[in-house]
């Protein structure tokens, strides 16, 4: 039988997606080139934003109408899943199954009845028809097969409670991943032939886990050093990096271990989201702008060649033409390498939904423009500085564009193009390399030493 993905939002829910792929192999599905042929669709989704669950609202009633002229299940799972599971399936009632956040054991049981033709029906194993309250399932590996590179879910959920942010909502409270867990898969991910991790969580330097024989009580920085010191002994993974990281969490014992351990890459996500304390205070962040200065500070201290990228958020109710100064100054002064921008979407069930004073969208939009377009002019400022330089670069393609060129990227995650030389051996290799030119935002490189991994 045969499946097909579409999955909406951030990265945990790649890392998701991968986990059920890995599922459906098990089971020995295969992938459909489209929806369109597939036996079994499953749309992951999004709701921290509107645009995104519009999105997938879209398919779900494109895949459901596909069920008027041929056989095919669909399935939602994901963040939207978990909010509007009555509505959709009031909504859509050719849908066959909404998966929420807490579920995850019963996918075996869906597919299983795929496979025979029956519809899984949670009175089978519960006479009540409801199905029993878990914690967050993390998956053994989220490895997508054959990749370079993966994600590794440490944590889940938050606590945080920000009033524009409906993550809290639909993951539920903060859950850590056992450590042993998590150490275990870098020694799988190494023998597979994976050479950078990333580390997901909403909020991941919250990390906190217990070791249930000695009782010690293992924080982010923690899992970091004994992370560093698993992969020294496969020596095969040489990259390691994380997001999503509250300011407010970041402890200058993590900066430190961060500067003192190679295998971290040197390039932090910090989400800023606003310049104005005001806004800032209103958004239930934690923290001012002159705090979050300071750490910016304490990290460019300790670790002279780190880049930042951020999250930017615009137009938040009741915020001023004023506002919108601090966060453009605020960009001015740090210089981000790179920032995901957007405004605000109203999201039911968050504080801020019932904020008064609501910014109109066409001044969110144009407020929002103003942010990007500095945004971009500081990026290829920053860009056009680095050429000529001599980095580090992991080849994982062709290029999209031009099947005759290789593709990477760098340890700041910096996009690279290679047009002297298609030798595909080198794909999965890190090289060093000379960086040329500029085509947009992609640094075109020439490679001085072959591999040197």
């Amino acid at each position: 039988m045969t499946y097909f993905f579409e999955t909406f939002g951030c990265q945990m829910n790649y890392a998701e997606s991968a986990s059920v792929i890995q599922l459906l192999h098990a089971r020995n599905w295969s992938e459909a080139e489209n929806g369109k042929i597939a036996d079994l669709v499953i749309l992951n989704t999004c709701s921290v934003r509107i645009t995104a669950e519009s999105r997938a609202l879209t398919r779900i009633s494109h895949y459901c109408a596909q069920k008027n002229t041929r056989q095919v299940t669909v399935l939602v799972m994901g963040c939207m899943a978990e909010r509007l599971r009555d509505e959709l399936q009031k909504k859509y009632p050719k849908l066959d199954y909404v998966v929420g956040m807490f579920e995850r054991e019963t996918f075996d049981d869906i597919f299983a009845a795929i496979e025979t033709g029956a519809l899984w029906n949670p009175e089978d194993q519960n006479p009540g028809g409801e199905l029993p309250e878990n914690e967050y399932y993390f998956a053994p590996s989220s490895l997508e097969e054959g990749a370079f590179q993966s994600y590794v879910p440490i944590m889940n959920g938050c606590n945080n409670y920000c009033s524009y942010c409906i993550v809290p909502y639909v993951r539920g409270r903060e859950v850590s991943r056992n450590m042993e867990e998590i150490l275990n898969e870098f020694d799988i991910l190494a023998d597979k032939g994976v050479r950078e991790v990333t580390l997901l969580g909403q909020n991941v330097n919250s990390y906190h886990w217990e070791d249930p024989e000695t009782g010690a009580r293992i924080g982010f920085p923690e899992l970091m050093t004994a992370i560093a010191r698993r992969v020294e002994k496969k020596n095969k993974i040489r990259w390691v990096r994380f997001m999503s990281s509250h300011p407010k969490d970041l402890s200058d014992e993590l900066i430190n271990i961060i500067a003192k351990e190679p295998v971290f890459c040197r390039s932090i996500h910090l989400p800023v989201q606003h310049g104005s304390n005001r806004i800032l205070l209103e958004m239930n962040r934690k923290y001012t702008r002159e705090s979050y200065l300071s750490l910016v500070e304490r990290i460019r201290s300790r670790i002279p060649e780190v880049t930042l990228t951020t999250d930017i958020l615009v137009g938040f109710p009741g915020e001023t033409e004023e506002d919108l100064d601090e966060i453009l100054s605020l960009m001015k002064e740090i210089q981000y390498n790179l920032a995901f921008m957007y405004h605000y979407n109203p999201r039911e069930g968050t504080k801020a939904f019932s904020f008064p004073n609501r910014i109109p969208d066409e001044v969110k939009k144009e407020r929002l423009a103003r942010v990007i377009s500095l945004q971009h002019a500081i990026s290829a400022e920053l860009q056009k500085k680095r050429v000529g330089d001599v980095v580090t670069v992991l080849i994982e393609s062709t290029s999209r564009n031009n099947k005759k060129e290789l593709f990477g990227h760098t340890e700041l995650g910096e996009m690279v193009v290679f047009a002297e030389t298609l030798d595909k051996a080198l794909i999965g290799h890190f090289v060093q390399a000379r960086l040329t030119g500029l085509r947009g935002r992609t640094f075109r490189a020439k490679i001085e030493t072959d591999i040197v991994d």
